[in-house]
């Protein structure tokens, strides 16, 4: 009995040295250092440094290796780095720094942190996730994905058959998400659909009919129903609602993003405010409350207009898109659901009967004034590209991270919503990127750039055949269209 608990001993030991000698060894090879050859359709060539974040071939490249290679080209930019931010000026005048083009000054792999540092092009703001490190000379350098440089620096970074990154300063940038599917791009994601909201026209689908967790793009439906509200004259949006004992409790949980306490009061205006920006669970709770006199009765109205919608994957049990319980002694976990289909529909229809509600969706950042609170929006993409005007983000464990972008785009008669659904990604990061992508794309099909790889429509019904289906949808659009031929 003594030599086999010795046995065990010494085995119990092992495993735990082999596991410090395997943490050890994974936290030193996390960013694997490395390099590529770029060359320019200019003729200017060199070695840029690269980073393979945590995984083979998940590249990042260095930013000033880059500004050193383009910078006779018409993508010419300077570049400011600290230890936590990034300030890029296209057009400008790179100053070398003097490790530009070579290889690494050590051999140790780097101890870095993906993360979203600071970033301005041109003075504005933009949204990425890089890897900003300290060189032995000082100075510091940033990494970023060859994807997203491909889409800030709107040029096209192709691989030769040697594996050389070959960029193109005169060809913008262009997606192929059949390119994209058969590479397996989209295999860590849901669903996904882009698509013309005015036409109902499918530019790209993948797994689009099949349902899934939502999140809090279910916001969407519940903004739809207030904006409903609003219409018939049940609500106003400069309208006091004084906040329940349920808001207050939702919004001191861990859930909570906008602190409501019960007694005081808010506008339904900031209430869909909070809804749409920071995404407020409290928000969504309190408009249901105000609409429907409970959650469980406004859920009824959800799952009500789905039908209408002719939304048939979609299943809501509560306004936001948290994880619901039932009462049952062992009680189920469910989540609102509905297919990237449904949500186009959803989407498209919002846009088309309350177009203002991207008034709202294309804030940046408000004010509650209810509260003197500040809010900002979460979605990334009104950050990275123009033209968008929202519309909604969400985030569970269950369902991943969630995007519904809008982006307006003009075909010089009348104005487009174009929607891109992204459900179930990885993370917000990946979210982000994907979205970005899909977005691009429908701008490129939408003006005859690209093909577009989805066909037919996505459900619509006669009397939503790219024509607005409400009177002030209808006043708004021809208010739009004279402006712009003024």
């Amino acid at each position: 009995m003594k030599t086999i608990l010795q046995k065990i001993s010494i085995f119990i030991v092992f495993l735990m040295l082999a596991g410090i000698l395997l943490s050890a060894r994974a936290s030193a090879g996390f960013e694997i250092c490395g390099t590529c050859q770029v060359q320019t359709d200019t003729g200017a060539a060199g070695t840029v440094k690269s980073l393979d974040y945590g995984y083979v071939n998940n590249t990042y490249l260095s930013l000033r290796d880059l500004a050193a290679l383009l910078k006779d080209t018409e993508k010419a930019f300077s570049a400011e780095i600290t230890n936590n931010a990034v300030s890029l000026t296209p057009g400008g005048v790179y100053t070398p720094v003097g490790t530009e083009n070579a290889p690494w000054e050590s051999e140790d792999n780097p101890d870095l942190s993906l993360r979203r540092n600071e970033f301005e092009v041109g003075g504005q703001k933009v949204f990425y996730h890089t890897m900003i490190m300290k060189m032995p000379s000082g100075e510091y350098d940033c990494y970023m994905m060859t994807t997203d440089m491909a889409m800030l620096f709107d040029m096209e970074i192709t691989a030769s058959d040697t594996g050389q990154l070959l960029i193109n300063t005169q060809e913008p940038f262009r997606v192929s998400p059949d390119v994209l599917e058969e590479a397996g791009y989209f295999y860590g994601v849901n669903g996904v659909l882009a698509g013309d909201a005015a036409t109902g026209e499918v530019y790209y689908r993948y797994q689009a009919d099949e349902p899934y967790p939502i999140a809090s793009t279910s916001k969407l439906m519940t903004c739809l129903l207030a904006m409903e509200a609003v219409s018939s004259g049940q609500i106003a949006p400069e309208e006091s609602v004084v906040i329940s004992d349920a808001v207050e409790l939702l919004a001191s949980s861990s859930d909570g993003v906008v602190p409501l306490k019960a007694g005081e009061q808010i506008t339904v205006q900031e209430l869909l405010i909070g809804l749409l920006l920071p995404s407020s669970n409290e928000c969504a709770l309190c408009l249901a409350e105000t609409i429907a006199g409970s959650e469980e009765a406004f859920v009824q109205r959800m799952n009500q207009k789905a039908q209408e919608l002719g939304l048939s994957q979609a299943v809501f049990y509560n306004s936001h898109g948290l994880p619901s319980y039932s009462k049952d002694p062992v009680s189920a976990k469910r989540q609102n659901r509905m297919s990237a289909e449904d949500m186009f529909r959803l989407a498209s229809y919002l846009l088309k009967v309350y177009p203002q509600v991207k008034d709202i969706t294309s804030l940046k950042e408000a004010k509650l004034q209810s509260l003197d609170l500040e809010v900002r929006n979460s979605n990334p993409l009104l950050y990275n590209l123009s033209g968008v005007t929202g519309l909604k983000t969400g985030t569970t464990n269950k369902a991943g991270a969630c995007l519904v972008t809008s982006l307006s785009a003009d075909d010089k008669t009348t104005e487009h919503d174009l929607i891109v659904v992204v459900l179930g990604t990885e993370d917000s990061m990946e979210r982000g990127r994907v979205s970005g992508l899909l977005a691009r794309y429908a701008l490129q099909v939408f003006h005859g750039e690209a093909e577009a790889s989805g066909t037919g429509t996505a459900g619509r019904s006669e009397s939503t055949q790219g024509l607005p289906v409400h009177a002030e949808a209808a006043v708004g659009r021809i208010i739009r269209s004279a402006v712009r031929q003024d």
